[in-house]
């Protein structure tokens, strides 16, 4: 059954595109992949490690503005300024890790919020480099030999792939040693450092791959809607993420994904139906009821009932 259900999910996915009438319908479900990318980022710090980062949003704006300055500065591939692009933020991800992961609880988050501040006024006050508040308008396309990822249906499969790809990565990460040592130091860390498990370590490798991961999101955010400016650094952006880590399941693979398709499509479905004043409420109240009745997520809680079952 669970292999069935694996298939079915995947022909989905490959069809998408080829039933999906509506172009704006699947203008959201991109923003879904490249947001459930984002989401896996983050989750490698707050469900795996117990670390929770609210500065994440500067690492997707690092790797957004990274892999735009690289294709329209220098003229660089798209497939050589997106690794580059999580590269820089990784090293980013670095800095802060050394910096800030031997503080713990609202220390590091302080941090984490300090260094988006940080970020986000550079991006707006070095006009040189960045534009300042007026951006970085016409960002390549993604090009793939003689064609061009211009189109909705081609830049899906791409941001697919990358789904995909993060996903397999944070998998067969959570599964290795590095992933049950992440796990030993969330659940009882001074136990953790007491068998031998280097905590600054691998707080330190946990911070760099989920700061690669965000830099990549942000390489596929800039060059889809091929602008990128500022607003990519807000607070809203990071308070999004841990909603989805959070409502989705935090500390499972599915989690995030799940989270980031529900929230990503929520509010573009409220919208529809009602005005923005009714739109903030319904969406904090539907927020306040899922935390309330599944506290540890919908993944898990599926996962409970289908075991009960």
């Amino acid at each position: 059954m669970r292999r069935s259900g694996r298939a079915v999910a995947a022909l989905l996915a490959l069809t998408l595109p080829f039933w999906l009438a509506n172009p704006y319908v699947l203008h959201v479900v991109i923003m879904a992949g490249i947001f459930g990318v984002l989401a896996l980022s983050l989750n490698l710090l707050l469900g795996y490690t117990g670390q929770l980062s609210l500065g994440h949003a500067a690492f997707f704006g690092i790797g957004a503005y990274t892999s735009a300055l690289l294709t329209l500065r220098l003229e660089w591939s798209f497939w050589v300024a997106l690794p580059a692009a999580a590269t820089a933020a990784g090293l980013a991800g670095w800095c802060i890790g050394r910096l800030a992961l031997k503080l713990r609880g609202a220390y590091f988050v302080l941090v984490t919020i300090s260094f988006a501040g940080v970020v986000s006024l550079v991006s707006i006050n070095w006009m040189d480099l960045t534009n300042g508040p007026l951006g970085l308008p016409g960002v390549p396309p993604p090009e793939l030999g003689p064609w061009s990822l211009r189109t909705k249906r081609a830049y899906y499969y791409l941001v697919l792939a990358a789904v995909a790809a993060s996903s397999l990565a944070c998998k067969r990460l959570v599964g290795s040693r590095i992933g049950r040592a992440f796990v030993a130091l969330r659940e009882n860390e001074s136990l953790a450092e007491s068998v031998g498990v280097d905590v600054t370590h691998y707080l330190v490798l946990a911070a760099v791959v989920s700061a690669g991961l965000a830099g990549m999101a942000g390489s596929l955010y800039a060059h889809y809607t091929r602008f990128v400016s500022p607003e990519v650094f807000l607070f809203t952006y990071t308070v999004t993420m841990v909603i989805m880590v959070v409502a989705g399941g935090k500390g499972t693979l599915a989690g995030p994904l799940v989270g980031a398709g529900l929230f990503t499509a929520l509010p573009e479905a409220l919208r529809a139906v009602t005005s923005w004043q009714w739109q903030m409420l319904a969406y904090g109240v539907l927020l306040v009821l899922l935390v309330f009745f599944l506290p540890r997520g919908i993944v898990p809680a599926l996962t409970a009932v289908r075991r009960r079952s």
